[in-house]
């Protein structure tokens, strides 16, 4: 028993240090994933590896093509609209909730978030700059007292996160995006509910704009299984 939640444990660990790279793109759509190397890497058996990977393979992230190997998975074009749809709906929802509840600390939260994400956009720095963007979208969802929502966001959206991780390219996407948050926090501090609401849909629409030449650009991250500029 014991042995065996001990697998379970290290195929956990596994399975969220996979994911957290493959999400932040740190290794790339296409690149060959080995058993056999993860688990000397790790000091592991390669049993929680595959049950790491075979997890990762449902959630389309890991492809396991038989007698050819196991590789990061490419993003399915087709996957993209409906999970900007659902995004942007409940991302909508919380921030007119938030325009609705939010107090005078809740927005002090806001603006010290949004403080850190221009203070890394001085710095140039890609790592961390989607921690905090993420970090300001659930205290929005907690302020709207709807956290359970944005737990439906981040099982929707893996796909887009990594179409995010490639707009960091673009030398003035971190302050767009940063400019646009602050706008939303503006919204929700006037009590707008309507304002909030139409400047997170800006905001969200703004990748979803950029979706078809970032197909374009990135060909090889992506499987072209639909036609984004008919949509």
């Amino acid at each position: 028993m014991f042995a065996q939640r001990a697998v379970k444990s290290l195929a956990e660990t596994l399975y969220q240090d996979l994911h957290k790279s493959i999400v932040a793109m740190d290794i790339l759509p296409g690149t060959p994933l080995s058993e056999n190397e993860i688990a000397a890497a790790m000091g592991v058996s390669r049993t929680p590896v595959r049950e790491a990977i075979l997890r990762l393979s449902d959630e389309k992230l890991v492809e396991v093509v038989p007698k050819s190997g196991t590789f990061v998975a490419r993003i399915p074009v087709s996957a993209l609209p409906a999970a900007q749809i659902a995004r942007r709906a409940l991302e909508i929802e919380t921030t007119c909730a938030a325009a609705r509840r939010a107090t005078k600390e809740d927005i002090v939260a806001l603006r010290d978030i949004i403080s850190r994400q221009y203070a890394i956009v001085e710095t140039g720095d890609n790592s961390d700059y989607h921690v905090v963007d993420d970090e300001l979208h659930a205290k929005i969802a907690e302020i709207a007292r709807l956290g359970s929502l944005w737990d439906m966001v981040q099982q929707v959206k893996t796909q887009i996160d990594r179409c995010r991780k490639l707009t960091l390219h673009d030398p003035g996407r971190k302050s767009f995006v940063t400019v646009q948050h602050e706008k939303v926090v503006d919204a929700i501090e006037a009590g707008d509910e309507e304002l909030a609401s139409q400047r997170m849909w800006d905001h969200i629409m703004g990748l979803q704009l950029d979706l078809p030449s970032m197909v374009q650009e990135y060909p090889n991250y992506f499987i072209p299984d639909m036609d984004l500029t008919a949509t």
